[in-house]
């Protein structure tokens, strides 16, 4: 909720308008790297926060710009006022004298209307901070730029009040980022290639006439740096040439990845035969229609899902063995459990009990392929991820199915029994 105080956070005062100068103040009203763009960056990265107390943070500053844009605002128009009715000030700019009637809008200073391409957000708290104090220091360096520019003492004190504020939101955001703890390049969740993110290319090389010299300091050598020189001159038979580490994941031929890979398919080849077996089971026990033509279905997936196990099984030259899944053998023997007591309740309590059930095992199904597809991915088997791939989305879609008899039966529970079946089968 915001609202509008009658009194600007600095005091605004302008002895000598200067068109000009009030036309240069409109990059920090619309343009990308001002108030209004600061503003919406920050208050929408706030929307967006799932932490609480860097949401807050980002509310509070977000705020503090739109306030920050009404100092500006008015510092544009009163240096652009003369161009209301002096002809020569209206020449200083026509789109602001005859177009915007001598006052401020969502331009720049070059006329270019304010854009949501100027926002930087992404969604990832840590990277949008850095974002964010980069995009204070910007600002820093305009208003800079505008003091050095300004010859009017009061505009100059609003301006160096602004500049100011904008160092203090860079200390806020920068130990905002500092509190979360996370190492300076741990950014998003999936790791780098080992290796290769330590070389530094030297990609800009030569002397004399071919360019200028090359220079060595800490972003290329000590610590971790491995220097890599001239990476496009280089021979591959070169002896002394440092090779550029260019996998991205363990080549094929690992054979701990492949035999962890098989382990994983052998752990979820057992997984799937438990299913098979208790499947009719639970195609026995379900009392409404719907439920039970998608446990059939789901029996048939199933045995598709045994057959690309074992083909992929085939492709890694390994005996389609199942391994003894003792997750799955747990949340059978839950399921079991789960039938017998619904013999003694309703029929969409009992059903209800049995989706429950076959979720679960819905759920770890659709853990255990996302793993072994995964690593299939690193490994480069290209056929078994499209197997892994087709069974996974099965898992998914067979749990999504679950959740709308689910929803259908909640409604049902609260009927009179008399009607309940043909509502459901409806």
């Amino acid at each position: 909720m915001y609202h509008h105080v009658k009194k600007l956070m600095f005091t605004v005062r302008v002895d000598e308008p200067d068109v000009r100068f009030g036309n240069m103040l409109l990059e920090q009203f619309g343009g990308a790297n001002g108030e209004l763009a600061a503003a919406m960056q920050y208050s929408i990265q706030g929307l967006n926060c799932e932490d609480p107390d860097r949401k807050d943070l980002l509310m509070d500053i977000g705020t503090e710009e739109l306030s920050h844009l009404e100092v500006v605002g008015c510092l544009a128009r009163m240096h652009l006022k003369p161009s209301k009715f002096d002809r020569q000030a209206a020449e200083a700019d026509p789109l602001i004298a005859i177009a915007g009637g001598g006052g401020v809008n969502l331009f720049n200073s070059q006329g270019n209307p304010w854009t949501a391409d100027y926002l930087k957000i992404t969604g990832e708290l840590d990277v949008d901070l850095r974002s964010n104090i980069a995009a204070e220091a910007r600002a820093k360096i305009v208003y800079e730029r505008l003091i050095n520019f300004c010859d009017d003492s009061g505009t100059k004190d609003a301006l160096q009040f602004l500049m100011t504020r904008e160092i203090t939101h860079m200390k806020a955001f920068a130990a905002a980022l500092e509190s979360m703890k996370k190492p300076a390049f741990s950014i998003g969740a999936i790791a780098p290639t080992p290796g290769l993110v330590d070389q530094y290319f030297n990609d800009s090389t030569g002397a004399g006439d071919e360019g200028e010299i090359d220079t060595r300091g800490p972003w290329n050598e000590g610590g971790d740096w491995e220097y890599v020189s001239s990476p496009a001159l280089q021979q591959p038979a070169a002896d002394d040439a440092t090779p550029i580490i260019a996998e991205s994941a363990p080549p094929p031929g690992d054979e701990e990845m492949n035999e962890l890979l098989v382990d994983e398919l052998r752990d979820i080849l057992h997984a799937e035969k438990q299913v098979l077996k208790a499947l009719p089971k639970m195609i026995k026990a379900a009392r409404f229609d719907r439920l039970r033509e998608l446990f059939e279905l789901h029996l048939q997936e199933t045995e598709q899902q045994v057959e690309r196990l074992t083909e992929s099984l085939s492709l890694l030259g390994a005996p389609a063995r199942a391994k003894p899944c003792k997750g799955m053998m747990g949340l059978v023997e839950e399921g079991e459990e789960v039938m017998a007591e619904g013999e003694a309740k309703s029929d969409a309590a009992a059903d209800l009990g049995l989706i429950g059930a076959a979720q679960r095992v819905e759920h770890y199904e659709i853990s255990a392929y996302t793993t072994a597809k995964n690593l299939a991915q690193q490994l480069r088997h290209s056929a078994i991820v499209a197997l892994l791939t087709t069974s996974l989305a099965e898992e998914q879609n067979a749990d999504q199915l679950l959740n709308q008899v689910a929803r259908t039966l909640m409604s049902v529970a609260r009927m009179p029994a008399a009607i309940e079946q043909t509502e459901l089968d409806a």
